[in-house]
């Protein structure tokens, strides 16, 4: 699916001082899918349709990200998180699934948290997440991200330039699985829209967040109450072979799908990625 053909589908919801573009599509339970950093709910393209066939599906660009607007000058992940409470809310939703990637695995938490502490009233009755830096111990960002996160962010996110992006983005893709030209030249355009290039260091302080936050946000992965599972490229030298590890040695009766991609599976080996998933729910129980 285009670029073009992923924003035909699209609305736009208004949370505080940001302007939220989401995708909605599908009948049945409620599947709310949130993508990582730097690119967009497009990366979902890949498997959406056929999720669609079997879920009420919701996908959102994060804040600052994608289509999503705002004229913040700071965005945490508890923004994000409420954002996307906000938007279930407006529809009368109050239960769903997640299915989440990289920054998304972390906003994930944050409501996963959220809803354990009470400061929410959804249920979240499963969670399925992708190549995320969930733990301090095995995550390893690239060079770009920490420098983003650093007191330099802001200049280095004004002098970010396409070759560095698509460098990145080639090193973190499984060797066999190579992002297309086509995949990179969109992300590329999709990330410096709406002043891209100041949002980076915005959006990417959750470097820090994570750090700040590592007993709380280990707490609904180490102590869940609602299954989990865990479907990981483990060629993804930020996030692979290494987190599906300590998932699986310290997430009780979390399950874990291993396949030979990188830092995104479900743009690498979409069908791979939905074989897994549905195996994942398959098991659920209610």
């Amino acid at each position: 699916m285009t670029l073009k053909e992923w924003n035909k589908k699209g609305h736009w919801f208004s949370f505080k001082n940001a302007k939220i573009h989401y995708i909605e599509e599908g009948k049945g339970e409620t599947l709310v899918l949130i993508h990582g950093f730097p690119t967009s709910s497009w990366d979902f393209a890949w498997v959406f349709p056929e999720l669609a066939k079997n879920y009420h599906c919701i996908c959102s660009d994060l804040i600052g990200l994608g289509s999503s607007s705002t004229s913040n000058h700071y965005i945490s992940i508890v923004d994000q998180a409420e954002a996307i409470e906000a938007l279930l809310a407006s529809k009368g939703i109050n239960q769903a699934h997640i299915f989440a990637h990289d920054l998304g695995d972390t906003v994930a938490i944050e409501l996963m948290c959220r809803a354990k502490e009470g400061i929410s009233n959804l249920k979240w009755n499963s969670c399925a997440l992708m190549n995320g830096g969930i733990f301090q111990e095995t995550n390893s960002p690239r060079l770009i991200q920490r420098l983003l996160d650093s007191p330099i962010g802001f200049l280095i996110g004004r002098l970010s330039f396409k070759m560095t992006f698509v460098k990145t983005m080639q090193r973190i893709f499984g060797e066999y699985t190579p992002p297309s030209t086509s995949f990179l030249d969109t992300s590329w355009d999709v990330l410096i829209q709406n002043n891209g290039r100041k949002m980076l260091p915005i959006v990417g302080r959750y470097l820090t967040e994570r750090k700040q936050n590592k007993k709380r946000w280990e707490e609904p992965l180490f102590y869940p109450i609602l299954p989990l599972a865990m479907i990981n490229g483990v060629l993804d030298p930020i996030s692979g072979k290494a987190t599906v590890d300590r998932f699986e040695a310290k997430v009780p009766n979390g399950k874990t799908y291993r396949l030979d991609l990188g830092h995104y599976p479900h743009v690498e080996g979409p069908k791979a990625v939905l074989k897994v998933f549905h195996s994942f729910h398959s098991t659920l129980e209610y």
